[in-house]
């Protein structure tokens, strides 16, 4: 992948350099949001207090659509709690990482030959959860993340010191529809892969085949993986557990799946 893709792409995107310190900008104000927008920054968020629209948060709110922003009303309190300097009621943060176009990355990854495994996050919210899902991801050999742009954890500090610099070096997509994204990628080839408790196949039986290009989607920490997603998969799988915890840890589960998928890469490439 092209270095352009992400802040401080690694060797294996792009040429090594060293991660940026890890602060988030915060931006106050209407104006300054909208001319941050116009500018071509990637926002991670906005927050505009509940009951205070005029023209300008109306160009805040249809450009962040354009752009796939989240943009959340909000009582005043809470942008109290955001900061205590005077926001006139709008805050937003600047994202710690430039989200990749997902389209460029598949045609890339297809165009060199290569088979395409890329991971789908639907709703984890826990911040450190993601990072250290990311680390795994990073580890384990994913060629993207992609997440939603609304329902998703926040892509903060500590995000990204959880994640140990990985989302410094792979590439997250955020989609606005990840129906949508699904689709796409089924009719691209990529087979996905749903790792969840609502299924009788078992990752140990070992038959199903991650070597050609593959999604493996992830769920919440809360319920799972959306029954509309859970439907388009391919295939599903759970990880056996011996103990009497029913359920692991979506880091855990993710890392477990993700090896497996090393797995059967490393020993096609040794075959």
């Amino acid at each position: 992948m092209e270095s352009r893709y992400n802040r401080n792409v690694g060797s294996r995107y792009g040429s090594p350099r060293a991660p940026k310190e890890d602060k988030i900008e915060m931006i106050f104000g209407s104006r300054p949001i909208l001319e941050a927008m116009l500018a071509g920054k990637t926002l991670e968020k906005i927050f505009l207090q509940r009951g205070s629209r005029n023209s300008t948060t109306d160009e805040i709110t249809d450009l962040a659509k354009k752009l796939d922003v989240p943009v959340a009303s909000v009582p005043v309190e809470k942008l109290n709690n955001l900061t205590r300097k005077n926001h006139q009621g709008a805050v937003a943060f600047l994202s710690a990482i430039a989200y990749a176009p997902l389209n460029e990355i598949v045609t890339s990854l297809f165009e060199k030959g290569k088979n395409p495994l890329l991971l789908i996050l639907d709703r984890i919210t826990d911040v450190r959860n993601f990072g250290a899902i990311a680390r795994n991801a990073e580890c384990m050999g994913v060629d993207a993340i992609i997440i939603p742009s609304r329902g998703g954890a926040q892509i903060n500090a500590d995000a990204i010191k959880t994640s140990a610099g990985a989302l410094h070096l792979i590439p997250v997509c955020r989609e606005p529809n990840l129906k949508d994204t699904l689709d796409y990628l089924k009719d691209y080839g990529v087979q996905l892969v749903a790792c969840t408790e609502k299924t009788e196949q078992s990752l140990a039986d070992d038959d199903v085949d991650m070597v050609g290009p593959t999604a493996i989607i992830m769920g919440s920490e809360e319920d799972g993986i959306s029954p509309e997603y859970l439907k388009r998969a391919d295939a599903r799988l759970r990880i056996p557990l011996m103990g009497q915890i029913g359920s692991l840890n979506v880091s855990v589960a993710t890392g477990i799946i993700l090896y497996e998928a090393m797995r059967q890469r490393l020993k096609e490439a040794k075959a």
